[in-house]
């Protein structure tokens, strides 16, 4: 793109840069079109996106027959593993109507899974093979082996005298002859008919049962609210999504469609190398083509045995399975249909601009659907911010949607024809994007402690959260309702995702009309107030007001503040001012200068003024609230203290935290080496709190990581300690029953549990078990599977000590 942006004329640039309303923009992409469409660059760089003839994600047979070979080779080395990858990309770029070739690849992929031990997916694998080609006896003996080893006998048996049927060597009937006794002999000494669990296991979906509204509000326009009261912890919307696109950057380890992490026996996308999905289910769906046979086109079927013509068929018309996925529903529309062939802009775009395009696709598809019917096609409003855009992002807009445009144009041609309004539509799209775009985010499921290269990162990276649990930022979609949802730096709802599906469930009491607003991604107690509103601004162009940012909360102000130097004073020294008040001028030579007063812009709710008073009672120093928050000054005693010398301290006391504790995990250092950069940290984090105060964000995070790295090294007991200090710190930051402070209890409850202490851990226990309810309801156990485990772990625990 970076080549055609250079070479739109000045003159057209500064026309888009100054475009602000629609108008302007059917203008500006009618302007830029006329010039592309002339340009033979733009149609070099479109005929290499579009044109299927040039493709690199197309199928190639030649590709897949070597690595076919390379996987035989591997596979015969006992190299099972790499066999199992070269079998699954050779899947990958094998053209679907050679079926011979597919059948073989699954089955060589079956036999590498059966070696490996992973019999449910080498039967999904040997299940592939045989629906691709039914007569293939050898599918139906490892079909048979597999059910064996899954106890399935009866199967195993049917299966056995399928591919008995159909081998036509005398040796190999022989053979199979034999393992089909050992199989029978098996299931009589075995005495079980239990059958092998491949059916789908779905997700509990909790239906919400709250009705909602959208209302139009003077600060924020729409919104929803809901006409009843509804009590915390209660489910109040869940919703699939209008459009989805997975990131890039998860392509080859989550399905494309319900975002699950993919099985090791994925399925490829039957027109085209990009995709993968966890099952056909999931395929189908996102607009493959579907490997399901009719048996007519098979006539040695009717030559079996009625009883192995009616397994053959139950076997062949079952339903694919789709393992611990939820059931979404895509509308009926293909979302990858239209980008499907080996065409090479789904895999070259970025993710947003694909998303925009399936927007619009999804809305000629419904608008196809409803023609003829008295169903009117669904309209998707949502507000943009096209015109306060800056100018590289208004000209990435227009160069995009002209090149999708084009692309679009040859799978709908004149439903979507290559004009200026279809470009400026699809700059609309993009801009709808940017704003209402929802990540779709899953837990990754961690052990209870960091391996040595995760703190190294960790500590590396200030921004992470103080908490045990990682965050994956799979994919973005729309929401047709969840975009409705004003945004809060305290939301009193909470949003979380089990595959592609968005659940919003309360975490307090709201009353009926009342705003129900969730975090656009900043809240209180993670950021100070500046940055949130900064974040805020550049990323959805709008000032917050909301109820975390209308009044002075005391994380405000200690979540990045130094401790004053006097002594007896807990008060607290701002490195910047997080009030934007007007500039003043104050005599710095001053022993103890004077606090100026001018009305403060935010006012201090009732409930934090205790807090703040410990702190900075010089904010509550005047009814009115006023107070001048001078960098460098206690705001509790007005004492002066050199930022400067402050900054560079608590800088060089971090830097040497961190080598401490990252040279404390390598396997190489010494148990005497060890012992001294321990006592290096603690000297480090004792100059910490002396310069940063103690409700600093910083040492809370250098508590949580040296709570980790003893953990690490197996010093449970110092663990314990400095993760209930972090803890401490964190409650002043955030209400009681954050998530934050939930995520951090399962981290104390795992270390209480490594100290023999299980009284202490299923208090703990209890405490977290009312917050992830509140925030997750009965998903909690589904997302975070190692809760339960903690809760056995404890209750184990409490039995032996009894038994003692």
């Amino acid at each position: 793109m970076e080549r055609l942006k250079s070479e739109v004329p000045s003159t057209l640039i500064r026309k888009i840069s100054s475009a602000t309303t629609e108008q302007d923009l059917l203008s500006t992409s009618s302007a830029l079109l006329d010039f592309f469409l002339s340009h033979p660059l733009f149609n070099t760089v479109a005929r290499e996106l579009a044109d299927p003839e040039l493709a690199l994600c197309g199928k190639n047979r030649a590709s897949a027959l070597g690595l076919k070979r390379k996987g035989n080779e591997s596979f015969s080395h006992g190299q099972f593993d790499k066999a199992l990858n070269l079998y699954s990309q050779a899947l990958r770029v094998a053209p679907m109507d050679d079926r011979d070739l597919v059948a073989t690849l699954y089955l060589n992929r079956a036999s590498s899974l059966f070696k490996m031990g992973l019999f449910t997916e080498c039967r999904r694998d040997c299940d592939r093979a045989v629906v691709l080609s039914p007569s293939y006896a050898k599918a139906w003996y490892r079909r048979a082996k597999v059910n064996a080893s899954l106890k399935s006998h009866n199967e195993a048996i049917s299966d056995m005298n399928v591919a008995l049927n159909l081998e036509p060597s005398v040796g190999l009937k022989r053979q199979i002859k034999e393992e089909l006794v050992l199989i029978v002999n098996s299931r009589q000494s075995c005495n079980s008919l239990r059958k092998a669990c491949h059916k789908s296991v779905g997700i509990h979906v909790e239906s919400p049962k709250i009705k909602l509204q959208c209302v139009s509000t003077p600060d924020k326009g729409r919104g929803m609210v809901s006409i009843s009261d509804i009590s915390d912890g209660s489910l109040i919307h869940s919703e699939e999504p209008y459009a989805v696109i997975l990131s890039k950057h998860y392509r080859e380890t989550h399905c494309h469609f319900c975002m699950n992490e993919l099985p090791v026996d994925s399925v490829p996308c039957s027109s085209c190398s990009v995709p993968l999905y966890c099952s056909q289910w999931c395929l189908e769906r996102a607009g493959g083509v579907g490997a399901k046979n009719l048996l007519s086109d098979y006539p040695f079927h009717e030559m079996l045995p009625t009883d192995l013509q009616s397994y053959i068929s139950s076997v062949i018309l079952a339903p694919d399975s789709l393992p611990g996925a939820a059931n979404p529903d895509s509308g009926g529309i293909a979302e990858h249909k239209h980008e499907c062939g080996g065409v090479n802009w789904f895999a070259v775009l970025p993710s947003e601009i694909i998303l925009a395009a399936r927007m619009i696709v999804k809305s000629i598809e419904q608008r196809k659907r409803s023609e003829g019917t008295t169903e009117s096609a669904k309209t998707l409003e949502l507000v943009h911010n096209f015109g306060k855009l800056p100018i590289e992002s208004k000209l990435d807009f227009h160069i995009y949607s002209i090149v999708l445009t084009h692309c679009l144009q040859q799978s709908y041609g004149a439903e979507f024809p290559l004009t200026g309004v279809s470009v400026s539509q699809l700059v609309i799209a993009m801009s709808q994007v940017k704003l209402n775009a929802m990540a779709i985010v899953h837990m990754k499921s961690t052990d209870a402690f960091w391996s040595t290269e995760q703190l190294g990162n960790l500590l590396r990276n200030k921004n992470t959260l103080t908490n045990n649990v990682e965050q994956v930022r799979l994919g973005q979609a729309i929401y047709s309702t969840g975009s409705l949802f004003n945004h809060s730096c305290r939301p009193n709802v909470h949003t979380y995702f089990l595959s592609r599906t968005l659940f919003v469930r309360s975490t307090e009491f709201v009353q009926a009309g009342f705003p129900l607003e969730l975090s656009y991604g900043p809240q209180v107690g993670q950021w100070s107030r500046d940055e949130r509103q900064q974040l805020l601004q550049d990323q959805y162009s709008f000032k917050c007001n909301c109820s975390g940012c209308a009044q002075l909360n005391v994380s405000d102000i200690v979540i990045s503040s130094f401790s004053c130097s006097e002594p007896n004073c807990f008060g607290i020294v701002l490195d910047d001012s997080i009030l934007k008040l007007e500039k003043l001028n104050f005599d710095c030579v001053q022993q103890v200068p004077t606090i100026f007063s001018l009305k403060s812009l935010v006012p201090i709710d009732n409930p934090e003024r205790e807090d703040i008073e410990k702190v900075a009672r010089c904010v509550l120093k005047h009814n009115d609230v006023s107070c001048t928050m001078v960098p460098g000054y206690c705001l509790n005693c007005g004492s002066h203290c050199d930022l400067k010398s402050l900054r560079l301290a608590s800088s060089k006391a971090i830097h040497h935290m961190e080598r401490a504790l990252i040279g404390m995990l390598d396997d190489t250092t010494s148990t005497e080496v060890r012992t001294n950069l321990l006592s290096d940290a603690l000297s480090a984090l004792d100059i910490l709190r002396s310069i940063l105060h103690a409700y600093n964000k910083e040492i809370a995070q250098a508590e949580d990581n040296l709570a980790k790295a003893l953990c690490l090294i197996g010093d449970f007991q110092s663990a314990l300690h400095y993760c209930e200090a972090s803890i401490g710190i964190l409650e002043k930051l955030y209400h009681p029953k954050h998530i934050v402070i939930g995520n951090e209890l399962v981290k104390l409850a795992s270390i209480q549990l490594c100290t023999g202490d299980h009284i202490s851990a299923l208090n703990t226990i209890d405490r977290f078990n009312v917050i992830f309810q509140l925030y997750y309801g009965s998903h909690a156990m589904r997302i975070f599977p190692y809760l339960d485990s903690l809760k056995k772990d404890a209750a184990k625990l409490a039995l032996e000590n009894c038994a003692l």
